[in-house]
């Protein structure tokens, strides 16, 4: 046989290989099924069951994060100074407070770490916010064929004597923090708390990764409604949002 009439044949190979695989993908994104949950990383990560016709939703996250959450501590500032309280001088200060800020301690929706440098209150259009989100958070979970998570709150209000004592040791802290006004918070992106029975079977396993993207698409979400300014912060690990 001939070089040119193999190198044809081979083509021709390629060729119809080429169309059988691209047939096979389009019958496959068009192939839904309420047996089996999507795959990712080969870990199944659900065990939520599905209403009869209910395909799940993917999960896509953001394009970029820095690029989709850029709102300096500027931008937050003013909104800080518009909603908030007049900063909280210290503890003491905070508790008498009590009537112009809501405790946030405690939820169903969300996780609040153990505080040092902050203290769990928020002004009321701020905690409502707080709890939309994680409900929106857990909406976006079970669409998606998820078990449910909780994220996790690292920092809240900060009166001036935490700002104070936090500049000794982190440079970002800045002395005229949106966190002295009750209008700002810090979601960690890197670690989440599972929502599970204790007396039932332990939940399948979701890479943080895959978490962390479901939350930028819900702040995402958030964002675009005009309801809060978002920074996306690299070296604290967190989302930093100011209620709008």
């Amino acid at each position: 046989m001939k070089k040119e009439d193999l190198k044809n044949r081979y083509i021709e190979a390629f060729g119809c290989l080429v169309i059988v695989l691209a047939l096979g993908r389009c019958a496959y994104d068009g192939f839904h099924t309420t047996e089996r949950p999507p795959l990712f990383n080969d870990i199944q990560v659900t065990s939520i069951p599905l209403s009869e016709g209910q395909a799940f939703h993917r999960v896509r996250s953001v394009p970029n994060f820095k690029e989709c959450f850029p709102d300096t501590n500027a931008t937050q500032l003013m909104a800080a100074r518009q909603w908030g309280v007049s900063p909280v001088k210290n503890r003491a200060d905070a508790e008498m407070r009590k009537n112009e800020l809501v405790y946030i301690g405690a939820s169903p929706y969300y996780s609040v770490d153990p505080l040092r440098q902050s203290i769990p209150y928020l002004v009321p259009r701020a905690a409502i916010l707080l709890e939309d989100m994680g409900r929106a958070f857990f909406d976006s979970l079970y669409v998606k064929g998820l078990p449910l998570h909780k994220f996790v709150v690292t920092s809240v209000l900060r009166t001036e004597e935490d700002v104070a004592r936090l500049r000794r040791f982190n440079g970002n802290a800045k002395e005229n923090s949106c966190h002295l006004y009750g209008t700002t918070l810090d979601i960690c992106y890197n670690r989440y708390e599972t929502v599970e029975d204790p007396d039932g079977p332990p939940r399948c396993q979701v890479r943080n990764d895959t978490l962390k993207w479901v939350l930028s698409e819900m702040l995402r979400d958030m964002r675009e409604q005009g309801r809060c300014y978002i920074k996306y912060e690299v070296k604290q690990g967190c989302f930093h949002l100011t209620v709008r």
